[in-house]
């Protein structure tokens, strides 16, 4: 694999970001499958209101021009830690032919270097239960499993 880029995606962007959300073994069911060049609409409307956030982006990792992984990446000011401002990462997909490559690491490293350089004192992320490989990738990188998460269907 040739070197890897970082750069934030664009409208441009939002099939290959379904594309990779969608190739997932959890997530095939819930993510709408991408036909053609199109995306569902809801896509396009959840990435315009993630473009007028301050800081809610989607990270991209690019080899070759071609986008090979993504990552959402948010960074929360808070009160709690004295006041300490958090990057909260969702959605880490690298392409299924290029897994065990180092490109989730880099990704992953990238997304922490943004959130120092963007004053964040904590980087959090939640990962569903079944997803064992990613516990041990979180934790080579350094992440610590020191809460239980709850999520409510609205």
């Amino acid at each position: 694999m040739s070197t890897l880029t970082f750069r934030i995606a664009t409208q441009d962007d939002l099939h290959a970001v379904v594309s990779l959300l969608a190739d997932d073994e959890l997530a095939e069911n819930r993510e709408k499958q991408v036909a053609g060049e199109s995306v569902a609409e809801e896509y396009a409307r959840a990435f315009a209101a993630m473009e007028r956030e301050h800081y809610n982006h989607m990270l991209l990792a690019e080899s070759e021009g071609k986008v090979v992984g993504c990552l959402q990446l948010v960074f929360v000011p808070g009160l709690s830690r004295k006041g300490t401002k958090r990057a909260i990462v969702e959605s880490v997909r690298v392409a299924a032919g290029l897994r065990g490559q180092s490109v989730g690491t880099a990704l992953m490293k990238e997304a922490i270097r943004l959130a120092r350089e963007g004053g964040c004192g904590l980087v959090q992320l939640d990962s569903d239960t079944r997803r064992t490989r990613a516990h041990l990738f979180y934790r080579r990188l350094g992440f610590v499993q020191s809460h239980f998460g709850f999520k409510k269907q609205l």
